[in-house]
């Protein structure tokens, strides 16, 4: 007797949540859902329900208003330009704790987790003492002509402190997992270096470097504490969003922060929603050769 797809899959369903260490899935699913519901989606749904409340034309003018399409492109722009280069610099210091054994290693790999245990604001407290026009790297920069803090070049600096972590913890895995004899095959085959960067390591890479890179720009986004210190809130020119609805709040005009915000997070998710389909497809892709 031939057994049918779908018994076979119900099968094996039952198999596994059988022999799983977890409780059934159903209770489980049920905390999952309660747990993002609660933590989640009823607060994200509360600011786009109070957004609402201004009606579709206020709501329109509030969000494209000229300071406030502003404010989305420095943050939106800083964000992105951040995560960058730390995908670039994230990568390089991935491989050189993944690959490579020197004196100090340790205390590099655990300064990479500094920023997520260190208070965003005394970050952006010590970036613009830093970079001052009299600060320690400041006065240095200035007779050059290069401006860090007060400018969009110190929120950049800023994001990418928050960021950078992101990009290191997710590649840095992968690397360390990838056999080394992959490379040495390939060389062995005449693979000059950058043929096996380019068909061996980075195809395993990439999509842990595409999701840190992702993880780095949300981040960038919705940072606030480290940047309103070093970014000088110039509306039009240094002024993020977060400050903006923060702004807006202390005006006692919370629609108008509830309406911001709501099209920040619109902004935010559409952005990684490509990112992840961009992901899915080069998964899929790299599915197929294999």
């Amino acid at each position: 007797m031939v057994m049918m797809p779908e018994t076979k899959a119900r099968k094996t369903w039952s198999l596994v949540t059988r022999n799983s260490p977890l409780p059934g899935f159903r209770l489980s699913m049920g905390f999952t859902l309660t747990y993002l519901t609660v933590i989640v989606l009823i607060p994200l749904t509360a600011i786009l329900l109070h957004g609402a409340r201004l009606g579709f034309n206020a709501f329109l003018h509030t969000v494209t208003a000229p300071r406030v399409m502003a404010s989305y492109r420095v943050t939106l722009g800083s964000a992105a330009t951040a995560a960058l280069l730390s995908a670039l610099f994230g990568m390089l210091l991935a491989w050189v704790l993944a690959r490579y054994r020197f004196p100090g290693k340790r205390i590099v790999d655990a300064l990479v987790d500094l920023p997520f245990a260190l208070p965003t604001a005394v970050a952006g407290i010590s970036l613009t003492a830093l970079y001052a026009e009299n600060g320690w790297i400041g006065r240095y920069l200035e007779p050059h002509g290069i401006h860090v803090a007060f400018t969009p070049l110190g929120i950049v600096m800023a994001m990418s402190f928050v960021g950078f972590p992101f990009v290191v913890r997710s590649v840095q895995p992968v690397l360390e997992d990838l056999d080394p004899a992959m490379e040495e095959a390939a060389a062995s085959l005449g693979a000059s270096v950058w043929q096996r960067f380019t068909r061996v390591i980075a195809p395993v890479a990439f999509p842990a470097l595409l999701t840190g890179t992702a993880l780095a720009f949300a981040r960038a986004a919705g940072e606030y504490g480290s940047v309103i210190f070093i970014a000088g809130n110039m509306p039009m020119k240094t002024e993020i969003t977060a400050l903006l609805i923060v702004t807006k709040l202390e005006e006692f005009d919370y629609t108008g922060a509830a309406a911001i915000a709501g099209a920040m997070l619109a902004l935010s998710f559409t952005i990684m929603l490509a990112v992840n389909l961009i992901q899915w497809w080069v998964q899929r892709r790299e599915g197929k050769r294999v």
